[in-house]
């Protein structure tokens, strides 16, 4: 077991297997748009790191997760309940989510997943090359959750922002904030966070370049 993080008021256990708490799950959590009692369906959720984060800047949260890894998402659940957070967690493939979710269930739906094709020759196993799920299938998860007016706000690659545009227009889910992240300005970027609204209109909001 990795030494707990604190995460704002909350206390973060991963264990040694678990994939690292990286910049790019702290910066999602601080891009996605979010409301007072909004219903939050993190896919991929690993031990709950997303789950603790979002409601550090909301409390009233209603916070669901899916996470296939069965100890990570024990590791989730545990996470809630030390911090005396309300929430379920399902020990299950987000391809499968329409045999036990709700369609149009969530307010806002988050994700930082895989980030690698199979076959592109990047390092990080499962938890970031599309061995389990691909992009689209993240997205067409994402479109069957996702209230009308719902969010769906994701961190990617920037080399993979064309696909994942389509994707996303593919399953309803309309592009409407970009911000692209880079560690100094002599450096290109080496992170996207985009947001999407379910059934929104064309439009998008282009951010300015988030430094590290």
């Amino acid at each position: 077991m990795r030494t707990p993080e604190r995460l704002g008021p909350y206390l973060y256990r991963q264990s040694d297997r678990s994939f690292p708490l990286g910049q790019d799950t702290l910066l999602l959590s601080r891009f996605a748009t979010l409301r007072r009692s909004w219903r939050v369906c993190d896919l991929g959720c690993g031990a709950g790191a997303l789950l603790l984060l979002l409601p550090g800047r909301e409390p009233s949260l209603s916070l669901t997760g899916v996470e296939l890894d069965g100890p990570d998402a024990a590791l989730a659940r545990q996470n809630l309940t030390e911090n005396g957070l309300a929430g379920t967690v399902h020990t299950a493939d987000l391809r499968q989510v329409r045999e036990f979710l709700p369609a149009g269930g969530f307010d806002l739906v988050v994700s930082n997943p895989p980030y690698f094709p199979q076959g592109a020759g990047a390092s990080g196993g499962a938890s970031r090359t599309e061995e389990r799920c691909t992009l689209a299938q993240v997205c067409a998860a994402a479109g069957y959750l996702t209230r009308s007016g719902g969010r769906f706000a994701l961190v990617h690659r920037p080399e993979r922002l064309c696909a994942l545009l389509d994707a996303l227009r593919q399953h309803g889910l309309e592009p409407k904030r970009l911000q692209l992240v880079q560690a100094g300005p002599e450096h290109p970027p080496s992170a996207l966070l985009l947001e999407a609204v379910r059934q929104g209109k064309p439009g998008l909001e282009v951010l300015p370049v988030r430094m590290l």
